[in-house]
């Protein structure tokens, strides 16, 4: 854990936020005795974009006809 005072922490921000990143607990203390914790956020996940896939699917033309290989099956 590493703590230091306001006026620390404006100077070496960059610093500080490094030491977060590399999971290091770093706390942050005002002139009033507050303390705040520097904690890094989790990734944002990407989402899939609708219809991003759009044109590299393709079904052929006899996708809905009954299989050979079921004929014995059917009703």
């Amino acid at each position: 854990m590493h703590q230091v005072n306001l006026q620390e922490a404006e100077t070496h921000l960059a610093e500080l936020i490094e030491e977060a990143a590399a999971g290091e607990e770093v706390i942050i203390t005002r002139n009033d005795g507050t303390s705040f914790k520097i904690v890094p956020l989790g990734g944002i996940e990407a989402r899939p974009k609708f219809g991003s896939a759009r044109g590299l699917v393709k079904m052929s033309d006899d996708f809905d006809e009954p299989l050979a290989d079921f004929e014995e099956y059917a009703p």
